[in-house]
């Protein structure tokens, strides 16, 4: 579907005045496509309509107004569970026992995950906890999942996915053990669930918790964003985590060149660490 230049900047902007998000011209293609949803759902034909239509009343009781409704439908929400499970391993067999070890006092661990889109990533880690119940009983593990999209985070809360959906990266084991069949498709169970809890929240805006988490994950997040956006978040990311805990970022992301912020984590692969992490954190001395 062709879109007009003017169409397309009063989209972008709308993108990224609502979530911060560069919609490159690159992306430019995928609009028309993106937006089909939205425009059965209200009778549209075209981009240029649609445009005309964003500063409307358009009432419609428990949904989204027009302007958020295109948001949602333009943000990639691309996901499934245990994403890049290479990069994903390093939590079970190396970061998180090492947090443990610093948190034996306390016996609490925070985690966060940051774009976590319909919820696969939350419940992934849920899993790894639950799979290794003996070894974390007693403690008390709270994992936060946000994202910017209203429809997204409804979805992660109820926890119910397609068959396909739940192909995506699990195991028929897995699938057995920590979902249910329902109706509407394959539910998490409860037991998994019990420790997350989900909330809308745009990471360019204040932590979405007034205490520091000792893990957080932000994969395939930054990526859509410019520059300046970028080291934004990335400022919001650093005072949301401990001195001494570990960030998580996509494959495809770095902090090298794009903050002082954070380090590289020696000998792990998408793992970072504050620049206000001790000294043998920085040095890999655990290892």
């Amino acid at each position: 579907m062709e879109v007009s230049q003017a169409s397309y900047q009063i989209i972008a902007d709308l993108l990224e005045a609502r979530t911060g998000q560069h919609l490159t011209e690159s992306r430019r293609w995928r609009i028309g496509t993106a937006l089909s949803g939205v425009f059965r759902e209200h009778g549209i034909t075209n981009v240029d309509q649609l445009v005309c239509l964003l500063d409307l009343p358009m009432r419609n009781p428990g949904k989204p107004d027009l302007s958020q409704q295109v948001v949602e439908a333009l943000l990639n929400n691309e996901t499934y569970f245990f994403r890049d499970k290479p990069t994903f391993d390093q939590l079970p067999e190396d970061v998180l026992p090492e947090i443990a070890s610093r948190r034996a006092d306390t016996k609490r661990i925070s985690i966060w995950c940051a774009g976590c889109s319909t919820g696969q990533e939350v419940h992934s880690l849920a899993m790894l906890f639950n799979d290794a119940a003996d070894r974390w009983k007693d403690w008390t593990i709270e994992i936060l999942g946000t994202d910017v999209s209203h429809r997204a985070i409804n979805a992660a809360r109820n926890g119910v996915y397609s068959q396909f959906e739940i192909q995506r990266g699990l195991g028929v084991a897995q699938m057995l053990r920590h979902f249910e069949e329902t109706s509407q498709g394959w539910q998490v169970r409860e037991t998994t669930r019990a420790m997350s809890r989900f909330q809308q929240h745009n990471i360019l805006t204040e932590p979405p918790s007034r205490h520091r988490f000792d893990l957080i994950l932000c994969r395939n997040v930054l990526l859509y964003f410019d520059q300046a956006k970028r080291e934004r978040a990335f400022s919001r990311l650093s005072s949301a985590l401990s001195d001494d805990g570990y960030l998580m970022l996509g494959a495809g992301e770095t902090v090298v060149g794009q903050t002082t912020s954070f380090r590289p984590a020696p000998r792990r692969a998408s793992i970072y660490t504050s620049e206000r992490a001790p000294t043998a954190l920085h040095a890999g001395a655990a290892h």
